[in-house]
């Protein structure tokens, strides 16, 4: 079973945090939730929680920005796909967000993460 991982989750008090028999109950840290809070939280206030405690010291650790990155023409492509003009069928492409330059894919180089675009 996984727990939420906001550092006050067991301090708020809601009905489902309340455990235990008659006399003797708690507030208790939630289950995680499948609400997609990064699928370590029960809800966006645990998860503001935890990065107010250890944003800092995980950006540090993951690797903090100490200059802007630039998107140029060498890395602006994207996979993404459009319909045909019936909106029947998709088409796969690369395209570059700068230029506007499309090439075309395949399915499977599109659904292949590890795909790259082959230079010219």
């Amino acid at each position: 079973m996984k727990y939420c991982q906001g550092p006050d989750c067991h301090t708020y008090h809601t009905q489902d945090r309340l455990k235990g028999i008659k006399g003797s109950k708690t507030y208790q840290t939630r289950r995680r939730s499948n609400l997609n809070y990064f699928d370590e939280f029960c809800d966006r206030r645990c998860f503001e929680d935890w990065f107010r405690k250890h944003g800092t010291q995980a950006v540090n650790h993951f690797g903090r920005l100490t200059k802007p990155k630039h998107l140029t023409e060498e890395n602006a492509w994207q996979k993404t796909y459009d319909w045909d003009s019936n909106y029947q069928n998709r088409f796969y492409i690369y395209r570059n967000s700068i230029t506007n330059e499309q090439r075309p894919l395949t399915e499977e180089q599109y659904r292949d993460n590890n795909y790259t675009l082959n230079e010219r």
